[in-house]
């Protein structure tokens, strides 16, 4: 029973929060209210989430020596010893074959983006973590896989606007979480995590504010491009753009003044500004794409 508890720690659950993104498409491809695409939906999700856990099980492995200098991460059950790195890589493995076999069900294609997903992020383990800026890049790329892993479950066309708001909202959240760890960690921050030390708070705020402004403009400009009003037959998407905007100044507000931003799905559960942002923003795209008179 402490092996099973020690396993599922791992796994991380409170962080698959971040695999939401794979419904973006059910939700923008006007898929909503299809069961099938539903289902299929859920699935994906479920799917990700044992990938993901997987990935966190490896990291854990690896990181186990770094984590034990670390004030929050050293309470890990792997980082602390509750849980052996064999066992933790034995169920790993068998956690990835269940998962990639069961992302079969969903197609062909489908199985590609799981099987490249969980490959990156395990390289990512290794060696591309240690590597600057490409390092937030990788953790970007990972959100947009499973962005993509939404459409093509579903069998709805891939949007270009949604990868590039998604790999920049990543890129903030990625930047935000190692400006988070190098306050948090101060000096001891080069000796836990060694990419650290090429960074420092000036750049990651310099990259930050890039990455927010150009996440905004991408967001505005979707919601008023032709392609989009075409697509949904109106022009009220763009009334959604302050919950976004909000969002993204209450996260920095968090960051800067309550040095939050290490746990970005932590934060979006237990704050409750950001967590209401959220769901009113889901709930007026819902409104303005599928209430008909929004057309």
């Amino acid at each position: 029973m402490a092996s099973a508890r020690s396993l599922l720690v791992s796994l991380r659950p409170e962080q698959w929060t971040k695999n939401l993104v794979v419904f973006a498409a059910l939700l923008f491809g006007e898929k909503l209210t299809d069961p099938s695409a539903d289902a299929r939906a859920v699935a994906a999700f479920a799917i990700f989430c044992a990938l993901s856990g997987v990935v966190y099980l490896i990291n854990d492995v690896r990181d186990r020596e770094a984590d034990r200098q670390h004030p929050l991460k050293s309470k890990r059950p792997i980082a602390s010893g509750q849980l052996s790195p064999r066992a933790a890589l034995s169920f790993a493995s068998l956690l990835a074959v269940v998962a990639l076999g069961a992302s079969t069900v969903l197609g062909r294609n489908f199985f590609v983006v799981a099987l490249t997903y969980v490959t990156l992020m395990a390289v990512y383990s290794g060696p591309i973590k240690h590597v600057v800026i490409l390092d937030v890049l990788t953790i970007a790329i990972g959100f947009v896989l499973r962005a993509v892993a939404g459409a093509v479950a579903i069998h709805v066309p891939i949007s270009h606007w949604l990868l590039v708001c998604t790999i920049l909202l990543a890129l903030f959240l990625a930047l935000s979480k190692r400006r988070h760890e190098l306050v948090l960690l101060a000096e001891g921050a080069t000796s836990h995590r060694r990419i650290l030390q090429e960074y420092s708070p000036y750049l990651l705020d310099q990259m930050i504010g890039v990455v927010t402004a150009s996440t905004l403009m991408a967001y505005a400009l979707y919601t008023v491009s032709p392609e989009t009003m075409a697509r949904f037959g109106t022009d009220q998407l763009l009334l959604t753009l302050p919950f976004p905007l909000y969002g993204i100044l209450r996260y920095l507000y968090l960051v800067h003044q309550k040095q939050g931003g290490g746990s970005p799905a932590e934060m979006l559960l237990t704050d409750r500004p950001l967590l209401v942002c959220v769901g009113l923003w889901a709930l007026a795209v819902v409104v303005i794409i599928y209430h008909p008179f929004s057309r």
